[in-house]
C-alpha cells in the first residue's frame, strides 16, 4: 500500500469523528451530569430532604456491593479499573495483531463492545448501581482499546512529514463531530424533554454508523502477513522482540516517560472536571447542568482550534518545544483551578483548557508516531504508548479519588494533577535532540 492515499487518510480521520462522541457525551458531558443527578436525588430522598436544600459541598453517598462510598470516588475507581484492564489487554492483543495483520479486526471488535455498552447505559438505574457500573466499565474498555489499533494505522497510511497535520485534523474532526451530537442531544433533552438516557443510545448509533466509513477504506493486512497457526504464542514473541527493539531507542523511551506524566494530567482533568465543577463551583440555584454544558461546548470549539494552532506551531518550533509550552500552560491551569469558585471563573478556565487540550493530544500522538523506527509492528509500538497512557490514567484517577477520600476536599485532588504536569515538563526538557541507539 502506498502511503499518502487521500481516500484512506480521510477514512481514517472519520473514526475520530465517530468515536469522539463517547469521550464527550459519555465521559465528559451528559452521563457525568446524569450520574450526579440520579445519585444526588437518591441520596436526598434517603435523607428526606429536597435536592436544592443539600449544602453545596455535601458528599453524596451511594451503596455499592454493600459498601457506602462517595459517588465521585466510586466513579473514579470504576474508570481506573477499566484502564487497568486496557493496560493489560492492549500489548498482548497488539502483538497478535501485528503478527497476524488483523489490526482492523481487533479495532472493530472493541468498537462494537463500546457501542453495545453505550446502548446498555439506557437501563442505568441507581437502585441497581452495580449493573450500571458494569456498562460504564465495558464502554471505557471498548473505546480505549479500539484506539490503540486505530492509532497504529497512522504511520502505515501517512508519511512522517504529514503526521502532525493529519493527527490534528483527526482531533479537530472529533471535536466538531462530538459537539454536533452533543447539541442534538441537548435539543432533545431541553426542547423535546426526552429522557437523557436516549443520548447514550444515540452515541452508540453514531459511533457504529460513522465507523463503517473507516472500515470500508482501511486495509485489512497492510504488510501481507501470512496466515499461520499458533498466532497467540507467536504474537507474544512478536511483542517481546519489539520490546527489545524499543529499549534501544533513547528519544522514544524518554518521550514515553514524559508522556506518561503530562498525559496523566490531561486525561485526569478530562475525566474528572465535570465532577469537580459540580461540587466546587457556586452555580445559581445549586444547579450547574446548563453551565457545565456551556463550558464543555466552549472546550470543544477551542479544542479544535488548539489542535490546528499547535500543529502550525510545531512546524516552526518542532514538536518537543511546542509540547513544553503546552504543558507549562497546563500547570498554570491547575493552579487556577484551585482558586475557581464562580461560573465566570470556571468559563475562563474552560477556555484555557480547550486551547491546550486538543493541541496536546494531537501533537502527543503524532510525535510518538514520528519517533517510531521504520517497522511493520506499529500496533505493538502503539501498545506501549497506550499502556503508558492507561496506567497513567489509572494512577491519576485513583489519586484524584483517593486524595478527595483522604482529605474530604476535591480541591486538594487538583494538586496531584499539577504534580504530574510538573514532572512531565522536566522529563520533556531531558529528551535528547538526536536519536541515540544503545
Amino acid at each position: 500500500m502506498e502511503k499518502g492515499d487521500k481516500k484512506i487518510i480521510k477514512g481514517w480521520i472519520m473514526y475520530d469523528w465517530a468515536n469522539s462522541v463517547y469521550n464527550l457525551v459519555i465521559s465528559s458531558a451528559i452521563f457525568p451530569i446524569f450520574y450526579d443527578g440520579v445519585t444526588k436525588a437518591a441520596y436526598s430522598e434517603k435523607l428526606g430532604v429536597a435536592v436544592k436544600d443539600l449544602p453545596v459541598n455535601t458528599t453524596i453517598l451511594v451503596d455499592f456491593f454493600g459498601f457506602s462510598m462517595s459517588s465521585s470516588v466510586l466513579y473514579s475507581y470504576v474508570l481506573s479499573a477499566s484502564f487497568l484492564v486496557v493496560s493489560f489487554l492492549s500489548p498482548l492483543l497488539s502483538g497478535i495483531a501485528d503478527f497476524s495483520g488483523k489490526k482492523k479486526m481487533f479495532m472493530r471488535f472493541f468498537n462494537y463492545l463500546g457501542v453495545v455498552s453505550c446502548f446498555s447505559l439506557y437501563f442505568f438505574d441507581v437502585d441497581h448501581l452495580e449493573w450500571g457500573m458494569v456498562s460504564v466499565f465495558f464502554a471505557s474498555i471498548g473505546f480505549w482499546n479500539s484506539l490503540v489499533f486505530y492509532n497504529a494505522f497512522l504511520p502505515e497510511i501517512a508519511k512522517k512529514k504529514d503526521h502532525d497535520r493529519i493527527s490534528a485534523k483527526g482531533y479537530s474532526m472529533g471535536y466538531f463531530g462530538s459537539m454536533t451530537l452533543l447539541i442534538i442531544c441537548l435539543v432533545l433533552i431541553k426542547v423535546f424533554h426526552q429522557d437523557p438516557r436516549w443520548s447514550f443510545v444515540l452515541v452508540g448509533v453514531w459511533w457504529i454508523g460513522f465507523s463503517q466509513i473507516t472500515y470500508r477504506v482501511l486495509p485489512n493486512n497492510v504488510h501481507n502477513k501470512p496466515k499461520e497457526k499458533g498466532i497467540i504464542w507467536k504474537g507474544f514473541n512478536e511483542l517481546r522482540l519489539v520490546f527489545k527493539e524499543f529499549m534501544k531507542t533513547q528519544r522514544l523511551k524518554r518521550y514515553l516517560y514524559a508522556f506518561f506524566f503530562f498525559n496523566t494530567g490531561v486525561q485526569t482533568v478530562m475525566l474528572m472536571a465535570t465532577i469537580f465543577a459540580n461540587k466546587e463551583v457556586k452555580w445559581p440555584n445549586n444547579d450547574g447542568s446548563t453551565g457545565l454544558i456551556i463550558s464543555i461546548l466552549l472546550i470543544q470549539i477551542l479544542g479544535a482550534l488548539g489542535a490546528f494552532l499547535m500543529s502550525r506551531l510545531s512546524r516552526k518550533w518542532r514538536n518537543i518545544p511546542t509540547l513544553i509550552l503546552a504543558v507549562s500552560i497546563w500547570i498554570l491551569i491547575c493552579i487556577g483551578a484551585m482558586l475557581v469558585e464562580t461560573p465566570v471563573e470556571f468559563y475562563c478556565l474552560a477556555a484555557s483548557v480547550g486551547i491546550v487540550m486538543g493541541g496536546v493530544q494531537a501533537l502527543a500522538r503524532s510525535t510518538y508516531s514520528k519517533l517510531i523506527p521504520n517497522t511493520t509492528d506499529n500496533a505493538s509500538y502503539f501498545s506501549f504508548y497506550d499502556v503508558t497512557e492507561k496506567i497513567g490514567i489509572v494512577i491519576g484517577t485513583f489519586f484524584f479519588g483517593f486524595i478527595e477520600f483522604a482529605t474530604g476536599s476535591i480541591r486538594f485532588s487538583v494538586l496531584s494533577v499539577a504534580a504530574f504536569f510538573i514532572i512531565g515538563l522536566i522529563l520533556l526538557l531531558l529528551i535528547p535532540k538526536k536519536e541515540v541507539v544503545n
